[in-house]
């Protein structure tokens, strides 16, 4: 959702066009992005193959999803979690017929919770609302709130999950900030907007250093995760159909709407030709950079 529509794309906006998707009216970001599965790059394999890296979760375990959105990602993260779960029981079931020293109740029946964060009522009522569509409101809740102030009880988180968000207040500030809700030994996985290359072309460049000066490589963010006291697990590049299927090609018909609604906003065409000169310049320079799933584990 980074976004900055005056670095000459040539496509049509208006001359006093925000520079930043921080600049437009947040009820109409809002509206725009309340219309997508998912509000970033991101697709349901990315989120299972992430959640692959995350091991010895038990299964009464603590979960945030920071920066939730709809849950696109969060239902899915639901539903594979319930599946292991049940794995995990079906399996000490076969295995004996009681329970043994390495095992109780609460390891092979599933009572884990998701509580997901987001600052817009809008996301959170369609977060709630796709959790009881999808059969798992009995673990996922959304509420409202702020990344910057979350109001977790110090060490009662097994898991951190964030995707496309982290950027908001920064990921050296997140990956610190938050460590203090982890358990110890508890799990940190976000994505963040990372640069696959040493140098890159000054277009990208600078639209990438305008929205989001903490942009990096991968090494610089691994670092930053190891001083903020974090043993790393994975990083991993998302693929480009991330960004293409799961979050382009959906845009059109989403922007038909949205302009027709609001067709003597200038506000609104301005948001869309944001968007527009984003998905323009992924399909040109999506070689130099794109989102990581980096996972890290608390010392």
């Amino acid at each position: 959702m980074k976004t900055n529509d005056d670095t000459g794309s040539g496509l049509p906006h208006d001359a006093a066009a925000p520079h930043s998707i921080h600049d437009f009216d947040f009820s109409l970001i809002c509206e725009y992005f309340a219309s997508f599965n998912r509000q970033g790059p991101g697709s349901p394999e990315t989120t299972r193959r992430a959640l692959g890296f995350i091991e010895n979760l038990p299964a009464n375990a603590r979960i945030a999803d920071v920066g939730c959105g709809t849950g696109g990602q969060t239902t899915v993260l639901a539903e594979e979690l319930v599946r292991r779960f049940s794995r995990r029981h079906e399996n000490s079931a076969r295995g004996a017929a009681e329970t043994t020293d390495s095992g109780t109740d609460s390891d092979t029946d599933a009572t884990f919770s998701v509580t997901g964060i987001d600052l817009f009522p809008q996301f959170v009522e369609l977060f709630n609302r796709n959790a009881s569509e999808r059969g798992v409101s009995a673990y996922v809740h959304g509420k409202i709130g702020s990344m910057d102030k979350l109001d977790f009880e110090p060490e009662s988180l097994d898991l951190i999950w964030s995707e496309g968000a982290i950027y908001n207040i920064g990921f050296e500030r997140g990956v610190n900030e938050w460590k203090r809700f982890l358990k110890p030994g508890g799990y940190l996985a976000v994505t963040e907007a990372t640069w696959l290359t040493d140098e890159r072309p000054a277009e990208i460049e600078a639209f990438w250093n305008n929205a989001y000066p903490e942009i990096g490589t991968i090494p610089q963010k691994i670092a930053q995760m190891q001083k903020a006291g974090y043993t790393p697990i994975a990083a991993f590049t998302l693929g480009s159909e991330c960004w293409t299927d799961h979050f382009y090609a959906p845009a059109a018909a989403v922007q038909k709407t949205f302009l027709q609604k609001h067709a003597d906003s200038p506000a609104a065409r301005n948001l869309v030709a944001a968007q527009k000169h984003e998905q323009a310049l992924y399909a040109k320079y999506c070689q130099y950079y794109g989102y990581v799933f980096y996972i890290g584990k608390k010392r």
